[in-house]
């Protein structure tokens, strides 16, 4: 039996399944990850939230590495990959995706914002640390072009940043509550494109074992948490969950 067929009746079987995707399930959309052989921390250091706040050139080089990724951003598509959880989801198997990415491609696939949990946050869109007022990214390129740094907030002078999680940023609440509560409901537990070595958020399939859910990894690369799995895949995600959820 075939990995995606082993899927497909795992599938089948259950009644209740958390859907937990990383950047791995973007690549085939055009975005790159961030471990990878290629990835975006094999060429800069990620930076850290605490110089974000403290230093305007910790802040340019953010904006300026977030503006030169945004005509990627923006012409990326769901992939096979992202249809397949979007079915999950029409068909009520899955409730609510839970996802380390930034990129709102599941969004984009058809998943209502509601039943999207962004563990780390959205770069489509930036906010104001104090006052949380929403600021469109194109509007904020304009700005950064002309003067070479994005604006404070106009309702409050507070500091603008994508929405994202930055490393050393707290995590926010009511995301992880509801994760935590779909990772407990769980009969079966699905990574899709996780190195799974970024915690709080790799806890999810830890704990879902625990409680009695069946573990599936599709990466391409080794996890620390392969040994404790039902079944470890590494063909490429789109083509996997395809084939598991009868994806046309």
């Amino acid at each position: 039996m075939s990995d995606a067929a082993a899927l497909r009746q795992m599938i089948e079987a259950a009644s209740r399944i958390a859907v937990f995707t990383g950047a791995g399930i973007s690549t085939e959309s055009g975005i790159p990850d961030f471990r990878g052989t290629n990835g975006v921390w094999t060429k800069m250091q990620p930076i850290m939230f605490q110089d974000f706040v403290t230093s305007a050139e910790a802040r340019r080089e953010t904006w300026r590495r977030r503006f030169a990724g945004d005509d990627t951003m923006r012409a990326a598509q769901p992939n096979r990959g992202h249809r397949a959880v979007a079915l999950l989801v029409r068909q009520g198997k899955t409730q609510a995706v839970i996802t380390q990415n930034i990129d709102g491609l599941h969004q984009a696939s058809g998943i209502p914002e509601a039943q999207v949990i962004e563990l780390h946050g959205n770069s489509t869109y930036a906010h104001c640390l104090d006052c949380a007022r929403r600021y469109e990214i194109g509007a904020l390129r304009v700005a950064f072009e002309r003067d070479g740094d994005v604006p404070a907030c106009t309702a409050c002078g507070g500091l603008v940043k994508t929405a994202t999680i930055s490393f050393g940023q707290a995590m926010p609440a009511e995301p992880m509550r509801r994760a935590q509560e779909e990772t407990m409901a769980a009969e079966l537990f699905i990574v899709l494109g996780s190195s799974l070595v970024v915690y709080p958020a790799a806890g999810f399939p830890e704990i879902a074992k625990r409680h009695g859910a069946r573990l599936v990894i599709v990466n391409k690369q080794e996890t620390p948490l392969d040994d404790m799995a039902d079944l470890v895949i590494r063909d490429g995600i789109g083509d996997v969950m395809a084939t598991a959820v009868g994806l046309n």
